[in-house]
């Protein structure tokens, strides 16, 4: 079974200033109360391609395992590595991101994937969010109905964190915005 959803916000705040704040999001230490289910995130690699211009990024973040405490019994792990990859593209103003989880495969796979662009109604003063994300448990599928409810449950936690996540990208960008004056960066 897979549990797929997908969500949609828009930032009014220009791609510019929402992009620096995705970058910002598990930096700043206010947001770390917010977003306490996220550990760790280390910087593995950064490339910018010289004839493209695209930022090629790639870092490793370490968050608690998701779904129910059970679950997390069950499996004998309360935390989960992940590999986020992300492509910003500041020519066509698009930023992409994917996760995925590199531990708990045998359980659980999880890929979200996130894009961020000028809101074609506003593009240099709003910005689209589009999320998409996959839940699948694994070795609850012969227990179809368990593994249902599982897959359910992570994915009200990864909405939740979803919500709180954009809650911390627009305290960001008011901080930005305020830094800047005012100024589309």
């Amino acid at each position: 079974m897979v549990k797929a959803y997908t969500q949609e916000h828009i930032y009014k705040h220009p791609w510019e200033r929402v992009t620096s704040a995705s970058w910002r999001k598990f930096a700043d230490p206010e947001n770390k109360r917010t977003l306490s289910h996220v550990l760790e995130v280390d910087t593995l690699s950064h490339k910018l391609d010289p004839l493209s211009g695209k930022l090629y990024t790639t870092r490793a973040l370490t968050v608690h395992a998701p779904g129910p405490w059970f679950v997390r019994k069950i499996i004998g792990q309360d935390i989960c590595h992940c590999v986020e990859s992300t492509v910003v593209d500041a020519q066509s103003k698009s930023m992409q991101l994917t996760t995925r989880n590199i531990s708990l495969q045998k359980f659980i796979e999880v890929e979200e994937r996130i894009r961020y662009e000028p809101h074609p109604d506003n593009p240099t003063g709003w910005t689209v969010c589009q999320q998409q994300t996959s839940i699948c448990i694994k070795p609850l599928s012969a227990l179809a109905s368990m593994a249902e409810k599982v897959e359910q449950r992570c994915a009200e936690k990864f909405m939740q964190n979803s919500v709180k996540g954009r809650e911390v990208m627009e305290r960001i960008c008011k901080y930005l915005e305020a830094e800047s004056g005012g100024i589309a960066l």
